[in-house]
């Protein structure tokens, strides 16, 4: 008996070993995996919305430097507005088949770097979900979900409701400079509500990033059929700065803010220093609110013929690695604070510095730090907070019907701070 038990914890010690700590958010777990976009095939780099019961579709796209040809399958999964798998099966919020197989492949052509770039498109005909409400796209490898490559979060509406909203600045007096507002109103016309403190949610983000969103559960006021959320202390976002950005849609010649490009048995490009942007007054930049485009001016087919190339970066920010760490991020790499977007620190030049091995095309990025104090991530100590920048925000509206055991989308708005 004894035996049997020992046996029984080595397995389990041995399985939670390799096993892959798989979360509901866009994640890659192969280190393989390289430039991953995900959005509805309307417009490229969009938020990843889709009507449902329409032609709609959702476009992911990504590469794997390994090359060669892998068995990968994907599946999605239904959740709540928290992100928690729904107490759902298959079945009931999908109308085809539970999974389905990528099979469009193709092989990269006069690149450096080899590699093999992978698409879908759905909903197809294998996989049709039937439910409005939060989604999670699962890519994993030979039709094992415990060998998960990637995971995309994505929304399908069912418009029932109607949503107006503004940007403003700052009620906080001590924030009007640097903080902007968001108020808005939700009418939930013929939908069954019972309570709308508990029947109707709200989310709100900023640039689509699920680390800058604020959940609404209790308006501040009603009226009829309509919900306000005004309250003073709510849906107040620092407004940042613009993003940094970056141009290597050609190897061959410099832009404006590369500084040297090395083509050899790798391609190696050296952008210009970057200073700290924590300044009195706002400057206005250009940008593309964090997003990433893959080009390629040198090719004609940028999905197979643009290559990557090492990046290095460089900031003087007037820190040290002694009070916190500096990090690097942008949707290119989901805003994840990881070991592969910390930077090093150069004692000697006063300077953090890293590489990131990139696809070419055109990049927003942005630096973050995190004090080893309090640990929070904040991009205002090298970055600014301005009341002027120009921002996109997503209301989200959910509704769960009495008895439900799900969350419907009922409604998506997007706002812009520019447009006041």
């Amino acid at each position: 008996m004894l035996q049997i038990r020992l046996i029984a914890v080595i397995l389990f010690i041995f399985a939670n070993t390799f096993a892959q700590d798989v979360t509901n958010d866009n994640r890659v777990y192969l280190s393989s995996i390289k430039s991953v976009e995900f959005y509805n095939t309307a417009k490229a780099q969009s938020f990843p919305i889709i009507n449902l019961k329409t032609s709609d579709q959702l476009l992911l796209a990504f590469d794997d430097l390994k090359g060669g040809t892998k068995y990968l399958n994907y599946t999605i999964q239904h959740c709540d507005a928290d992100w928690n798998t729904s107490q759902l099966s298959p079945t009931e919020y999908l109308q085809s088949f539970t999974d389905d197989r990528i099979t469009d492949y193709r092989y990269s052509t006069g690149t450096i770097q080899k590699y093999t770039h992978y698409e879908i498109a759905f909903p197809n005909q294998n996989i049709i979900p039937k439910l409005s409400g939060n989604y999670i796209l699962k890519v994993y490898l030979d039709g094992d979900v415990n060998k998960m490559v990637l995971t995309r979060r994505f929304y399908v509406l069912d418009s029932k409701a109607g949503v107006n909203g503004s940007v403003q600045s700052s009620t906080n007096n001590t924030l009007r400079q640097s903080n902007q507002k968001i108020n808005f109103q939700i009418n939930y016309g013929s939908l069954l509500v019972q309570n709308p403190n508990t029947d109707i949610r709200a989310l709100v983000m900023q640039n689509g990033r699920s680390d800058k969103a604020q959940m609404n559960t209790v308006p501040a006021n009603l009226r009829g059929n309509v919900l306000i959320y005004n309250d003073v202390s709510t849906n107040d976002f620092a407004g940042g700065n613009e993003f940094r950005h970056f141009d290597l849609r050609s190897l061959k010649l410099n832009s404006d803010r590369v500084g040297r490009i090395f083509r050899d048995t790798a391609n190696t490009v050296i952008l210009l220093g970057d200073p700290s942007r924590n300044q009195a007054t706002y400057s206005f930049q250009y940008d593309i609110n964090g997003n990433f485009y893959i080009l390629n001016q040198d090719g004609s087919n940028p999905k197979i013929d643009a290559d990557y190339a090492h990046i290095y970066f460089s900031l003087a920010g007037n820190k040290s690695d002694t009070e916190g760490s500096a990090y690097i991020v942008g949707k290119f790499n989901d805003y994840q604070l990881n070991d592969q977007s910390k930077m090093q620190y150069d004692s000697g030049r006063g300077r953090f510095y890293t590489d990131l091995f990139l696809k070419q095309g055109v990049y927003d990025y942005e630096y973050i730090w995190v004090d080893k104090h309090d640990k929070i991530p904040d991009d205002i100590t090298f970055e600014g907070s301005y009341y002027e920048t120009e921002n996109d925000y997503q209301i989200l509206v959910y509704f769960r019907r009495p008895g439900a055991r799900y969350e419907e989308l009922v409604r998506y708005t997007q706002l812009n701070a520019s447009k006041r």
